[in-house]
């Protein structure tokens, strides 16, 4: 007879990472984005590269490894505050982004978009950012959908410092 699995090895996912999300930012809503944007240790707040107008950070409480932000530094929730320069430079920073993550991760397609708003979505209400979602063929799986769980494979520090040598061999600045 075939020894049965044991089922209660797989009852707990462990994720201790998540706790700093419901202490810290969650809580008390901070605004990591504007304190990111003025920061100079990129590495601490996970910023992947600056521009003028905007920066690239990786996502500290990801929906799937390697989920970016390409955000003004311009604190605003409306896009109309942003100059046709500043639009230009976040879409730019997604284009780049998609190029990373494909060499990086592999990534085989994308989920872009904005949440604008509370009623849309948006985490942080008053800085617009732009989600950068990488997605592989059958990335999706009964975790989400029957335990409300992601699994991330790999740990942010390891994947950020993978990403900037990824971004060394692009020649993006």
């Amino acid at each position: 007879m075939a020894e049965e699995f044991p089922k209660e090895t797989l009852e707990k996912i462990w994720a201790p990472w998540r706790v700093e999300y419901y202490r810290n930012e969650h809580h008390s809503r901070e605004d990591f984005l504007t304190i990111a944007a003025a920061s100079s240790d990129d590495a601490a707040h996970l910023v992947l590269c600056r521009r003028k107008n905007s920066f690239l950070i990786l996502n500290k409480y990801p929906y799937t490894a390697g989920h970016m932000m390409a955000v003004p530094y311009m604190k605003t929730s409306e896009m109309g505050e942003l100059s046709g320069e500043a639009v230009i430079e976040l879409w730019q920073l997604v284009v780049d982004a998609q190029r990373l993550l494909k060499e990086c991760v592999k990534a085989q397609g994308f989920n872009v978009g904005w949440n604008l708003g509370e009623a849309a979505g948006a985490g942080v209400v008053d800085h617009l950012h732009i989600h950068i979602v990488p997605r592989w063929v059958g990335d999706s799986n009964f975790m989400p959908v029957l335990a409300s769980t992601r699994i991330l494979p790999e740990a942010l520090k390891p994947l950020y410092e993978r990403l900037l040598e990824s971004k060394a061999k692009l020649g993006i600045n």
